[in-house]
């Protein structure tokens, strides 16, 4: 079973083994950015802190940055994005992913939202 989990930041973190999770941008970030262009994306075994910028996101309208959802190592990067980042415009929170990590402590991510907590946050915002 997967657990999806968001930030305030609009990343996504899909958690689908006991430490292995998977990490995006929502389609809410990717709209806001526009038609992404480019992604330079982290060397695999980087190790990354909670909130650090991991990735860089260029878009028509503006570079952004993802940050880690969760400390730990990158084990593998979508390299499909390098040649494609257009892959983040059609499917930011499936085929867009951007990394996959070894979670260094799980419990980070009781700081952050569920779907449900999410779609009340982006209401908010108006």
């Amino acid at each position: 079973m997967s657990v999806t989990k968001y930030t305030k930041d609009h990343e996504w973190i899909r958690v689908s083994d006991a430490d292995l999770a998977t990490v995006g941008i929502t389609s809410y970030a990717q709209e806001q950015l526009g038609d992404v262009v480019f992604v330079e994306l982290p060397e695999p075994a980087k190790s990354v802190q909670q909130g650090e910028a991991t990735a860089v996101i260029e878009s028509v309208k503006a570079a952004g940055e993802l940050k880690s959802p969760a400390s730990g190592t990158v084990v593998e990067v979508n390299t499909a994005l390098g040649d494609n980042p257009a892959l983040v415009n059609r499917d930011a929170e499936g085929e867009g992913w951007f990394l996959k990590l070894r979670l260094a402590d799980a419990d980070e991510l009781d700081s952050l939202m569920d779907g449900a907590a999410y779609q009340s946050y982006l209401s908010d915002l108006g």
